[in-house]
């Protein structure tokens, strides 16, 4: 089978000297990390992922039960952190629900430092500055576990997500290239 390559940045700050920590909209919530929120995650990862170019560098992401084996997986490892790990619930005044509409995980690397597993809004949620906000809280949960510094990766297709990080004090440490067989790549109608 042929191989697809896909170039991803991985981006790095220091989390000694942090935006400050913004404050939500109104009709929304955090929720931290606890193993009942577990499914929550992953459907919101699934709704996040499934149509972008990520869901064809990762395929489990164009996948809802995918989703949930990802996420199972990195809570079982050993440098998952709670601190951040969060979930962002928007309140439905018609139905009077919270719907969970935003998701980030964190992980300690093998170095120490903070890494991003996953940083996803729901489409029709975007543009709000809730991916901002979540990403800070998440930086300010590594930097109460006294990490110091934090990193993810990024595929250079999302200029937006790029953007986002500049903005928020990332810089460009590497280049990585990924390789998916062309099997495995799906047909995306946003990427």
């Amino acid at each position: 089978m042929a191989l697809t390559y896909f170039k991803r940045f991985r981006m790095e700050i220091s989390l000694a000297d942090l935006p400050e920590e913004p404050p939500l909209p109104p009709d929304f919530r955090f929720q931290p990390w606890s193993g009942e929120i577990l499914k929550r995650h992953a459907e919101v990862k699934y709704q996040s992922f499934r149509f972008e170019v990520d869901a064809n560098v990762f395929p489990c992401l164009g996948d809802s039960e995918g989703c949930f084996r990802l996420m199972r997986e990195i809570t079982m490892r050993d440098g998952f952190l709670p601190a951040a790990t969060w979930l962002i619930e928007n309140h439905d005044p018609d139905s009077g629900h919270w719907r969970p509409i935003a998701t980030v995980q964190g992980v300690r690397d093998r170095e120490g430092k903070g890494s991003i597993q996953n940083l996803g809004v729901v489409p029709g949620y975007r543009g709000l500055g809730i991916g901002a906000i979540l990403l800070i809280r998440a930086l300010y949960g590594f930097r109460e576990q006294e990490l110091p510094q934090a990193s993810l990766e990024v595929t250079s297709q999302n200029i937006g997500a790029i953007r986002l990080y500049e903005r928020l004090g990332f810089r460009i440490a590497s280049t990585v290239y990924k390789a998916v067989e062309m099997g495995a790549v799906q047909t995306s109608t946003h990427a």
